[in-house]
């Protein structure tokens, strides 16, 4: 069998198709690829980063994590699965990562599935049904975390999830304290066509005071009455074991296979960053979590209503010559 040297132009519209469907902070999509020397390099793009919601990057790395398992789910379905090297140019730590070719081999069953996946992923920010998360949907997210060497920890206990709770409404009142903040979350949610940004209708029923978890105020659609959020969801929390730029990319590729593990699961899911972007509120998470590592996002989880992806770019707006 003749194993491939270099990606093609093919390869990388082909992969980049699925990559863009990763999700981002407001949506912001903070990606760019590109095919150099035959192999594909995925990395931030500089004019999408969020300066008042993500000084540090933290973020973007993190939406590129995911980005990059898009890419390798979308190689690996092609049979032309590739090997990946995060942060390979010392001297541009604006590339997340460079993909070249492995041996050709078709795509597993579980690989197959998690690409299915990808067109349906969505944030659903709306309330879910009260029904508990099967133990084995549970272990098959545990596991995806694993597979991706992260960690992650299912809250279980009235206690434990008011805590955390705790921790996530504390952090959102922070960081909509500051001015910058709420312009710049503002700027990010649309009411038109847009190909980014969060539409109306996507970010759910404005938050209300008695919510045991905060929202992001991306709806302003008042929810009617009997549908409060559900009082006792399954709150998980994904982890990594370090926290440099390459662990929160590798968390980040760790977070999507979650994402999409559920979605092939039938789970609905929306995320909470708020208590990972104060710094305080995430060494609370950790220490009240009794973990080694760093938490890197949290979880809502549960059945629910099925959402509508927001829209993304063309992958044409995102590949560089």
């Amino acid at each position: 069998m003749t194993i491939a040297t270099t990606f093609s132009g093919a390869d990388l519209c082909g992969a980049v198709a699925a990559a863009v469907r990763a999700p981002s902070l407001h949506n912001s999509q903070p990606w760019r690829f590109r095919l150099r020397d035959g192999g594909i390099e995925v990395s931030i793009d500089p004019e999408r980063l969020l300066p008042a919601s993500d000084p540090t990057r933290w973020a973007a790395r993190i939406s590129c994590g995911a980005a990059l398992f898009n890419l390798r789910l979308g190689l690996a379905f092609a049979g032309t699965p590739a090997r990946v090297r995060i942060r390979p140019y010392p001297y541009d730590l604006d590339v997340v990562a460079r993909l070249v070719p492995g041996p050709p081999r078709p795509a597993t069953p579980t690989e197959r599935d998690l690409y299915a996946a990808i067109p349906l992923r969505c944030s659903n920010r709306a309330p879910l049904r009260p029904d508990p998360v099967r133990a084995e949907a549970r272990w098959r997210l545990v596991e995806a975390a694993r597979a991706e060497d992260a960690w992650l920890e299912m809250v279980i206990g009235a206690p434990a999830v008011q805590a955390v709770a705790e921790i996530s409404r504390a952090a959102n009142r922070v960081l909509e304290r500051d001015d910058d903040y709420r312009a710049e979350l503002a700027g990010w949610v649309r009411t038109g066509l847009d190909r980014d940004g969060v539409p109306v209708e996507a970010g759910g029923p404005a938050g209300e005071p008695h919510d045991l978890l905060p929202q992001r105020a991306f709806g302003v659609r008042t929810r009617a009455p009997g549908r409060d959020f559900e009082p006792e969801p399954l709150v998980a929390v994904l982890g990594y074991s370090g926290d440099s730029p390459a662990d929160q990319i590798a968390a980040g590729q760790a977070l999507q296979r979650v994402l999409l593990t559920a979605t092939d699961a039938r789970l609905a899911v929306s995320m909470l960053s708020q208590p990972i972007e104060v710094p305080r509120a995430r060494e609370q998470l950790r220490l009240a979590l009794g973990r080694h590592g760093a938490p890197q996002m949290v979880m809502r989880i549960g059945y629910g209503q099925p959402g509508w992806p927001t829209p993304r770019r063309d992958p044409d707006d995102v590949i560089d010559g």
